[in-house]
């Protein structure tokens, strides 16, 4: 039993690429040419020895105005903030730099999807819409 348990643990499989190399690995995600990776399988790191990865990880990246996105197996961090999925770790640096690390090992494959995200000028113009109905209806 416990092997499974171990099993299912470490064996999650995430997409593994690179949107400086592939275009498809940005947003809008296409992973129709892409296979996905057994991070059981991935090299041990020279620099984390006997460290294994248990998750997967998509980083958001602007470095001069130029987006970049990369999919990977996780080997360190936590799943979400506070272990909630729906939410990634946000930086931002000078010189515009930003980026975002979303870390997830809810099912195969969670670092393919973007994030739902809320727009804020949807929000706001469903704000003024539902206010103006509410002030057309009082009179």
């Amino acid at each position: 039993m416990l092997c499974c348990v171990l099993q299912t643990t470490y064996a999650i499989k995430c997409w593994d690429c690179r949107s400086d190399n592939d275009p498809k690995c940005g947003d809008p995600f296409d992973n129709s040419t892409l296979a996905i990776t057994d991070c059981h399988q991935a090299p041990e790191l020279e620099h984390l020895k006997g460290v294994r990865p248990t998750m997967c990880r998509k980083i958001r990246q602007k470095v001069h105005g130029e987006w970049r996105y990369f999919r990977s197996c996780a080997y360190m961090g936590e799943p979400g903030i506070e272990g909630d999925e729906r939410f990634c770790l946000m930086r931002t640096g000078s010189y515009n730099i930003f980026m975002e690390y979303c870390t997830c090992n809810s099912k195969d494959g969670c670092n393919g999807a973007a994030l739902k995200r809320s727009n804020w000028l949807s929000v706001c113009l469903g704000t003024f819409a539902v206010g103006l109905i509410a002030h057309f209806l009082r009179q």
